[in-house]
């Protein structure tokens, strides 16, 4: 219809030349000039009004039938245009790279042979996380799970860090396992003395207070709640909000469906049932969860390959995160500066004093050196960082060569007997003995009891067969294509045959009745591996590491309930949607 008028209204101009000219010889031609500009202006306008009425967005493509009516039916964010980018991440744009070492491997570990891997884009922290980040995390424990309520308790001491990972038998070094965490003069430096399992808790509650702030910000929950109307028993789940809505924050209506609350899309259906009073994926407000990055996605956004990109190929290869085979600055500027905090040579961790110096001779505050060509700051130096993936000796190129992972560990959402999905409650927390003795919460009230998934997703699946796909050809005998198992289903005989290549130690550690530790320490001669299913990746040098461990390749393992004072970690984010944020593509 709109199309149709459209043209008539043109036809009819054309078709009365005589008329409209006749009304122009009495104006000058300046006047002439201006009235026709305007006269084409309109006719283009109205042509776009007409082509566009014609492609609603709110009008669907399968069935003509209309998305988003008031009146109810299916509901969908339509006007959805860029992942909003969450506190604190940067973008990386992904592509194809050369992971591995590409140096001379002195070390002769021959764990990370060259190969060509592939990475979707997404997003990392700017910087590691900071101490003053991590004391943000422990203050909210601290609020929401008092130390003092014995049910508790050990909620708090599994997050703190170890601080006792400063000293040495033989150096003076009380003032960091004192001051360092806590003191101001540390606040912007990166948190050390953390495990992987506490960094894996650390983006999981980043991911929530997040979540919940972004829903605050769009009026779907109460403004402040999460300051007033938080307790053990009333959390907010990203998980448990999308699952079920009405059980997050212990069923408080008041925080969930707030009076007065700026929620655009709250809508009353034909039928008089409210629609759209709770986010939902299909929403776009909620943001993706924080996580650690993968090792191939650290390695990829530590190189910072896109300085020397030429068109389609790179120019050479990167040995650090900066352009150049030196620690030292080469630019005018700044010739001579390091470029990162490292460990220099023997008994010499950041120069003579004076300009050569590098700046700091334990951690730096962040941002102390030029970023990367990514914007990421101390991809190399500072303190080593860790990333998701269980260490194996072995990067299965061959297998998969994009978005490589070791460390999948397959779970889904426990369902009660009424269907509905069932919410840890603070009478429900289960806590795990780490090796260490630590007792560490396996899941926190509030949120959904996860379960190993069964044969009700793997049955005849061909691309993931069980939960637990850790050990996925990782060279032992149950890898050989020729091995058969006649007791598949005993767990043991799974366990045994691994052991027999990764031969790590085997510590067993309990408590008793009493809550007493028993410790099992395991003195066997015949041990010929640290490697296991607990022991995960870290990369990129620190204050402690000579020259050597800069190089984004390198990769070592340290167990995963176990701390150190130069490793700390940084979070990273998934993106979806288009690969860049880019419109146009630039040729270089």
């Amino acid at each position: 219809m709109h199309k149709l008028a459209c043209n008539l209204g043109f036809n009819s101009y054309i078709a009365a030349p005589k008329q409209n000219f006749s009304l122009l010889k009495n104006m000058d031609m300046k006047k002439v000039i201006t009235f026709r500009a305007l006269l084409i202006l309109g006719l283009s306008l109205a042509a776009v009004s007409c082509k566009k009425s014609t492609s609603s967005k709110n009008s669907s493509r399968a069935t003509g039938w209309q998305i988003n009516d008031r009146e109810g039916g299916f509901q969908y964010n339509t006007r959805f245009e860029e992942q909003e980018t969450s506190p604190g991440l940067v973008f990386v744009e992904g592509g194809t790279f050369t992971m591995g070492k590409v140096q001379d491997d002195v070390m002769h570990d021959w764990n990370n042979t060259p190969n060509q891997q592939h990475v979707q884009s997404f997003y990392m922290d700017e910087t590691e996380v900071t101490n003053v980040m991590y004391l943000e995390y422990l203050d909210w424990i601290k609020r929401v799970y008092p130390p003092t309520d014995e049910n508790f308790k050990a909620i708090y001491h599994g997050a703190l860090p170890d601080t006792l990972v400063w000293r040495n038998r033989l150096g003076f070094n009380e003032i960091m396992t004192e001051n360092y965490l806590r003191h101001p003069g540390y606040a912007e430096y990166p948190v050390v003395g953390v495990s992987w399992i506490q960094a894996v808790e650390f983006a999981n509650w980043r991911s929530d207070r997040v979540g919940e702030m972004s829903l605050q910000k769009a009026g779907y929950t109460k403004r402040g709640s999460h300051l007033t109307d938080v307790s053990a028993d009333a959390t907010f789940n990203i998980d448990t909000y999308i699952n079920a809505p009405t059980l997050t924050y212990g069923g408080n209506e008041e925080v969930i469906n707030p009076e007065g609350g700026r929620n655009r899309n709250a809508q009353v259906d034909a039928d008089g049932n409210p629609i759209n009073i709770y986010a939902k994926r299909e929403s776009g407000i909620l943001p993706l969860k924080y996580r650690l990055p993968t090792e191939a996605e650290w390695e990829y956004a530590a190189l910072g390959l896109s300085e020397i990109r030429s068109y389609n190929v790179y120019r050479g290869r990167k040995k650090y995160p900066w352009d150049g085979q030196y620690t030292r600055a080469g630019k005018r500027r700044i010739r001579g500066d390091q470029m990162a905090n490292f460990k220099q040579g023997k008994g010499d961790y950041g120069g003579i004093a004076g300009w050569s110096d590098d700046g700091a001779d334990i951690t730096n505050a962040v941002k102390s050196y030029d970023p990367n060509d990514y914007g990421l700051y101390d991809m190399a130096g500072n303190v080593a960082e860790w990333v998701a993936d269980v260490y194996r000796p072995i990067v299965d190129d061959e297998f998969n060569d994009f978005n490589y992972y070791r460390g999948n560990v397959y779970t889904k959402n426990s369902i009660s007997e009424d269907g509905t999905v069932e919410i840890v409650t603070s009478e429900d927390i289960v806590y795990d003995t780490l090796s260490t003795g630590k007792l560490v919460a396996r899941n926190l009230p509030g949120e959904i009891l996860q379960i190993a998934v069964d044969d009700n997703e793997t049955y005849l699946r061909t691309n993931f067969d069980k939960s637990n796909e850790i050990n996925f050809r990782d060279g032992d005998k149950r890898s050989s294509r020729y091995f058969e198992s006649f007791n598949d289903d005993d767990e043991s005989d799974e366990d045994s045959e691994t052991r027999k290549m990764y031969n790590s130690p085997k510590h067993n550690v309990e408590r008793d009745s009493l809550g007493n530790l028993i410790r099992e320490y395991d003195k066997s001669n015949n041990r010929t591996s640290l490697i296991n299913d607990q022991v995960r990746v870290f990369k990129g040098g620190s204050w402690k590491d000579r020259e050597y461990w800069l190089d984004p390749a390198q990769r070592r393992y340290y167990p995963e309930d176990m701390a150190t004072d130069y490793i700390g970690f940084r979070c990273a984010m998934s993106r979806v949607g288009s690969k860049t944020k880019r419109k146009n593509k630039t040729k270089n």
